[in-house]
């Protein structure tokens, strides 16, 4: 699975300004004209998480390692795009290659920083984003030919997903809002249409607007929605975590709104972290929501999995009111599961392994 977030929007509504926020550092060209952004930037950014620094004081180690997840900053799409239009066929291929999306929508009034359709109107801006990825996805599904007579029942239940996907996106519906069965959704998967991906739209303020947010975003036509500033995030960047916390609480905030992006991004990729917490290192692992010990084991290693035994399990909640494992194990707040055991969000584990041959 990719756990990769592409940066969409239409050019200079903020992705490279929000993308060099998250990186921390200048790495996207920011530069006041579309398709300044040509090859995708790509950036390791950490998940945030405020239970490692208190796991890391409880072991008595300076060693933390959070989750983590790959964010793409791809260039501004424009109207045409589906057809070539600005470097619209290569930018698309790029969108196709991230697992959700990630749509920064221009709110923000600025005279020095075009807006390629000379007037700032988030709905109109998503609806041009919106149409050419359903237009690509009317490309991709008139490639698709009609089976035989003879086609087995998955053939069938595919083309009949491609003729309710065609009709429905023609009716400017997007493929994830079209109603198909589990067993039509299953067929259809390897077409990786860009308009099927989950999307998160992120409203891009200046600092008036990030004030009167919560007026500014009411009764939107698009959800699930993050107002942030990416020029204040961009300069929060470089405050200290004190400053920082100081100039967000005169907003009525206690948490930077990219820090909110990276933990909402993250948990609409399905994912989620487990925990280790050792002398050695305090570290977040990541797996898919509903994974079992088994394979949480083999994402630390493959002989993790191969010689499993068991997996030695507590809940933060426990490890930290008992102050580690020994005090969890006194009160017996440590759980041996099985291979089948199915991992929860914040769970600390030691796996048991038997490589004897």
């Amino acid at each position: 699975m990719s756990f990769s977030v592409g940066i969409v929007g239409l050019p200079n509504a903020g992705k490279s300004t929000l993308f060099n926020a998250l990186l921390r550092r200048q790495i996207a060209d920011t530069a006041n004209y579309p398709f300044c952004t040509i090859e995708p930037n790509k950036g390791i950014v950490e998940v945030p998480d405020g239970r490692l620094p208190v796991l890391a004081e409880i072991v008595k180690t300076n060693q933390i390692v959070p989750a983590a997840v790959e964010f793409v900053d791809i260039a501004g799409l424009v109207k045409g795009a589906s057809e070539g239009e600005g470097l619209g066929n290569k930018f698309l291929a790029n969108i196709r290659e991230v697992a959700i999306i990630v749509h920064v929508v221009r709110f923000f009034t600025d005279d020095n920083v075009l807006h390629v359709n000379q007037r700032v109107s988030p709905k109109d801006d998503v609806e041009i984003i919106h149409a050419e990825l359903i237009l690509a996805d009317l490309q991709t599904l008139e490639k698709q030919k009609e089976p035989r007579v003879s086609a087995s029942k998955e053939e069938k239940w595919r083309w009949q997903a491609i003729e309710k996907l065609k009709t429905q996106l023609n009716q400017g519906k997007l493929a994830r809002q079209v109603e198909l069965t589990i067993d039509e959704q299953a067929t259809v998967r390897d077409l990786f249409l860009l308009t099927a991906k989950p999307e998160l739209f992120v409203a891009n303020l200046d600092e008036a607007q990030f004030g009167e947010r919560e007026d500014v975003l009411k009764n939107l036509p698009f959800q699930p929605i993050l107002g942030l500033s990416a020029k204040l995030e961009e300069q929060l960047a470089s405050f200290s975590e004190e400053e920082k916390l100081e100039y967000l609480a005169g907003f009525g905030e206690n948490q930077a709104g990219l820090d909110r992006l990276i933990s909402q991004a993250y948990d609409q990729l399905g994912l989620m972290s487990f925990l280790t917490a050792g002398e050695k290192e305090v570290r977040a692992w990541t797996v898919e929501k509903g994974s079992t010990a088994l394979t949480a084991a083999g994402v630390i290693h493959t002989d993790f999995q191969k010689g499993f035994v068991k997996a030695a399990t507590v809940s933060f909640e426990d490890f930290v009111q008992y102050r580690g494992w020994e005090g969890a194990r006194e009160v017996g707040k440590v759980r041996l599961e099985g291979r089948d055991y199915r991992m929860r969000d914040g769970d600390i584990v030691e796996f048991k392994i038997n490589l004897a041959s």
